[in-house]
């Protein structure tokens, strides 16, 4: 399913639900209070929603501001590592031929798990397939410490090895804490709070004409829950609807399956 239309089945009912329920709450207040016993009062409510709908106005736009940057850091985070992979795969080609079968072998398995099993345990919050998958990094990293280079060429490649994949563990350090980056709850709080009380605060304007304070309050209310969901959406960028792909880990896989970085520097090859 195309990630517009996914997206569109989630949010338009939302959407509508909001802006329904905003409007049957109208019509319920309405059939209490009258525009006329609002009129007195117009003035003071005018400038009271002037307020309040400036400082929830500032409010949802530096939310949506962080929660934006959070995804887009998240998608740099997987760019990077992905490109690390293949980097530290590439320069432990001129390791002993077997030490770099296994550092290969086991980059290799790393990937298949990442995409396979941490993916969806990133959006889950299940902690035991992370570290379970984190033992696969730490099974690279005992083939390079078991490497004993022979010559000065191999001491360089070895020095760099071991520089890729210090570089490769603070990446994916840096994936994981993305993966687990929310907003407080009690700014989610804040801004269902703050959506409920500047919705309802149209009903104290008085408007003479029904269908067009319906359709203020209405399309007030749809605004606030198209903005809420993508607030939601957003501050989980491994699960929501327009998740951090995985494209970058299947191109590294692919360029693994692809390439063969096979560059023998033994002398006595």
């Amino acid at each position: 399913m195309p990630r517009w239309l996914k997206t569109s089945l989630h949010l338009v009912p939302i959407v509508i639900g909001v802006a329904a329920a905003s409007v049957i709450g109208l019509l319920a207040f309405r059939s209490v209070v009258s525009p006329d016993q609002l009129q007195a009062s117009s003035d003071a409510v005018g400038n009271y929603l002037q307020t309040v709908g400036g400082i929830y106005a500032v409010l949802l736009a530096f939310v949506v501001y962080v929660v934006w940057g959070q995804f887009n850091d998240a998608r740099a985070c997987v760019e990077r590592e992905a490109s690390s992979v293949v980097d530290l795969h590439r320069t432990a080609s001129g390791l002993p031929p077997a030490t770099r079968s296994e550092i290969q072998r086991h980059l290799r398995a790393y990937i298949d798990a990442v995409l396979a099993d941490e993916w969806p345990a990133m959006a889950e919050g299940n902690e035991a397939t992370i570290e379970r998958v984190g033992a696969k990094l730490d099974d690279v990293w005992v083939e390079i410490h078991r490497c004993e280079p022979s010559n000065d060429c191999q001491h360089v490649v070895y020095a760099e090895v071991l520089s890729r994949f210090n570089e490769l563990s603070d990446l994916r350090t840096n994936r994981l804490t993305a993966s687990r980056a929310r907003i407080p709850l009690a700014m989610r709080i804040l801004l269902n709070t703050g959506a409920v009380i500047t919705i309802a605060s149209m009903y104290l304007m008085s408007v003479p004409q029904l269908w067009i304070h319906v359709t203020v309050t209405a399309a007030l209310a749809g605004a606030i829950a198209h903005v809420l969901f993508l607030i939601h959406d957003l501050d989980d960028a491994f699960a929501g609807d327009w998740q951090v792909a995985k494209a970058p880990f299947l191109r590294a896989r692919r360029s693994l399956e692809r390439v063969t970085y096979q560059v023998d520097v033994d002398p006595a090859a």
